[in-house]
């Protein structure tokens, strides 16, 4: 199994910026697809972001200009920089590993929270 811990969330005002981490277990790191997604209260699960073994990014449009992803393999991290955050980012944000053989693991979560 593939263990993969969020850290980094938190409250921050209108026009912030907070950076995720998320840190996974596992030898192979490097190919698995590592995405974030994001979940509101009485709402869908969302892909925010994701990026491919070979640096390949996809954005939601919600967060494109203003989000980036990045994967550093050398330390199996994956990192979401979040700048220009609206209220309307509040969610639950979920790290997720595709290891490509049709297994997909969760973390457990960090909280974000944008407010005056």
């Amino acid at each position: 199994q593939v263990q993969l811990v969020e850290s980094g969330g938190g409250l921050v005002q209108p026009g912030g910026s907070l950076r995720l981490s998320c840190a996974a277990s596992g030898s192979r790191f490097s190919t698995y697809r590592m995405s974030w997604y994001r979940q509101a209260p009485g709402k869908q699960r969302d892909l925010v972001a994701s990026i491919t073994r070979d640096g390949s990014i996809n954005y939601a449009d919600s967060v494109k200009g203003r989000f980036t992803i990045s994967r550093h393999n050398p330390k199996n991290t994956v990192a979401l920089q979040m700048n220009s955050l609206k209220p309307e980012d509040t969610a639950v944000y979920y790290c997720s590993a595709d290891l490509g053989i049709g297994m997909r693991y969760w973390g457990q979560g960090t909280q974000v929270t944008v407010s005056s």
